[in-house]
């Protein structure tokens, strides 16, 4: 079932509670009101407080995500390390 596309129409309400159109429409209204980064804030929040979270062993990668409106990919990709690494060649 990978790489198949599911119309919200086929998502089964008995597994949301609602109609794929209403959970599409929640979802777009929820990511219109902000509620994605403030959820997420939140619990980054409840993760250091509980200390299930160290920020100190973590790495960020948004080499997945979608470039917007066309944005560029350039070929070469700037390291964001502090010095560069040893040869392996």
């Amino acid at each position: 079932m990978l790489g198949k596309n599911v119309s919200w129409r086929d998502v089964p309400a008995e597994r949301t509670g609602c109609s794929g159109v209403t959970a599409w429409r929640r979802l777009r209204d929820w990511t219109e009101a902000g509620v994605w980064p403030r959820l997420h804030e939140v619990l980054l929040a409840e993760l250091c407080k509980a200390g299930l979270l160290d920020m100190d062993d973590c790495a960020i990668d948004g080499s997945h995500v979608r470039a917007l409106k066309g944005g560029l990919t350039p070929d070469l990709r700037r390291s964001t390390a502090r010095g560069r690494a040893a040869s392996t060649t």
